[in-house]
């Protein structure tokens, strides 16, 4: 049976695509089988893992045909998954067209489980753990990954107008499971960008303060490492002597002992 976290925050810039890629590449080395799906019409993701446009369906795709007739072949959806061979991964990618999904989703039944249909256990045995890359917004894209997850991953960057809107996300997090997924819970608070400075240790203490029990040990500090990686399309584990590296693989070691 698979894990299947959302890594969000309505935040932008914060950490979440570098997180989901390189913990994904960590998950892998350490030898688990990992999916990841990219639910941002940005589609960095797809872009870190060199997606290029084919004849396959992306997750644009996946959504317009549950929104449309409720149902998807768990056949469609793997002829979805992608996979990269350096980072060890599979992956779902998206397009610009995601953007939209407000408006072909209007009309949808139960429009807030479209990814839930197409996650089924179907699609995702075969996997250990489904990561799910989102956008930057409390919308409906965004409730669907939590309909969806089993838990959510929360990447922070430490400074305090970023902390401030940790209180609308988890907010959310207790609606949805109180109404559409009762198993759904808070993982963990990722520290990311954290400096040797005051303001730094100021917001983690904040946030230590306030989440005490699910403030994540591990902190992603920030380095020209991550924007070399996604240049590359190299996880930071795969290579040698990276700082940030050595902090996702213990990140990837963190998030199987909680399971």
């Amino acid at each position: 049976m698979s894990n299947i976290i959302a890594i969000c925050n309505q935040k932008g810039g914060v950490g979440k695509t570098t997180t989901a890629m390189n913990l994904g590449a960590a998950l892998a080395k350490q030898g688990k089988r990992v999916l990841l799906c990219d639910l941002d019409a940005q589609a960095n993701l797809s872009e870190y893992l060199g997606f290029e446009e084919d004849d396959k369906p992306t997750i644009t795709e996946l959504f317009a045909v549950v929104a449309a007739q409720a149902y998807i072949e768990a056949d469609t959806v793997k002829s979805s998954i992608r996979h990269n061979e350096l980072n060890g991964v599979d992956y779902i990618p998206a397009n610009i067209n995601l953007a939209n999904a407000d408006v072909f989703l209007l009309n949808a039944l139960s429009r807030e489980t479209v990814l839930k249909r197409i996650l089924t256990e179907d699609v995702t045995k075969d996997y250990d753990y489904v990561l799910i890359d989102c956008l930057p917004s409390l919308g409906v894209l965004l409730l669907n990954a939590l309909a969806a997850a089993d838990s959510m991953l929360i990447p922070v960057q430490v400074q305090k107008f970023s902390i401030d809107g940790l209180k609308a996300l988890t907010s959310l997090c207790n609606q949805v499971k109180a109404t559409i997924n009762p198993q759904l819970y808070l993982l963990g608070i990722l520290p990311t960008m954290v400096e040797h400075t005051t303001v730094s240790r100021n917001a983690v203490q904040l946030l230590e303060d306030t989440y005490t029990d699910k403030l994540l040990r591990t902190q992603i500090h920030r380095s020209v490492e991550a924007a070399k990686s996604s240049e590359s399309g190299k996880a930071l584990c795969l290579t040698s002597g990276s700082r940030l590296g050595e902090e996702y693989i213990e990140l990837a070691e963190a998030i199987q002992k909680s399971f």
